[in-house]
This record gives C-alpha cells, structure tokens and sequence, in this order.
C-alpha cells in the first residue's frame, strides 16, 4: 500500500501565500483582508503556523482563530467565497490527495467558524432586542409597610 508522505512546510507556505494573493484581490473577500490586516508579512507568517498546526499537529500557531474574527464584518456567503478560493489553489499548488485533506480540513474550520459566529451574532442581537422596561418614578415605587 502506498501511503501518501505528509504535506511538507514548504507546500504549507506555497499554499497560504498563493491562497491569500488570490483573496487580497478578490472583489467578495477581499475588502474584509485588506481592512483588517495591517502587516500581511506578519498575518501570513501567522497562518502558516496555524496551517502547520491543523495540518501537521505541530503546536506552533497558539492564538485563537475564533477570536481573532469576532471584531470583523463576517458575512455568511464569505465562508462559500473563501472555500472555493481555499480549494482551487489546494488544487493548483499540492498533489490531488493533499488537496482533498485541505479541503476537508478548510471545511471543518468553516462550519465551526460559522456557527459561532453566527451564534455570537444572534447574543447580540438578542441582546439588543430584550425589553429593558420603563424604570418607576418614586411615586410608583412599592412603599414599605409598617405591621
């Protein structure tokens, strides 16, 4: 049986500098990458240890991804723009098989994304629609009783 050798850090790099040159254009995502990343040398060193860590389970990316995105304006069709990105440079910068573990990985990383962020959202503004109630005047406050 052969065996497919793990992706290599190099085809990590190759894949996190090729995937985020695509996005830094891109007319749908773009904007949001732009706006929030100040030192994209920096962001990309980041995400390769990120994607070594999902990848290659090497513990070099320590942060907290899910936080990281709660500030920015996320919509929900940017995950599906995102995936189609991730995937098609998966496709074009590592063999079939290494592609199809990105993917999968990507995918994973998506949902989870998503749903906390969208359940973060959702706090929010449940939190903005909860009644507060009109506070009471003095006269309308109970009195106290003397027995």
């Amino acid at each position: 049986m052969n065996a497919t050798p793990p992706l290599t850090e190099q085809e990590i790099a190759l894949l996190v500098d090729s995937f985020y040159a695509k996005v830094r254009v891109d007319p749908e995502i773009g904007p949001v990458f732009n706006d929030a990343v100040k030192n994209w040398d920096a962001h990309l060193a980041l995400l390769k240890d990120f994607w070594s860590t999902v990848l290659l389970t090497t513990g070099r990316y320590k942060g907290n991804p899910l936080l990281a995105h709660f500030r920015l304006p996320i919509e929900e069709r940017y995950f599906a723009r995102w995936l189609t990105l991730f995937r098609e440079t998966a496709d074009e910068v590592v063999s079939a098989p290494h592609a199809e573990v990105v993917a999968q990985k990507a995918n994973l990383i998506a949902m989870n994304m998503k749903r906390v962020l969208l359940s973060q959202s959702n706090a929010q503004r449940d939190r903005t629609l909860l009644p507060t109630g009109p506070k009471l005047s003095e006269k309308h406050q109970p009195k106290e009783r003397n027995l």
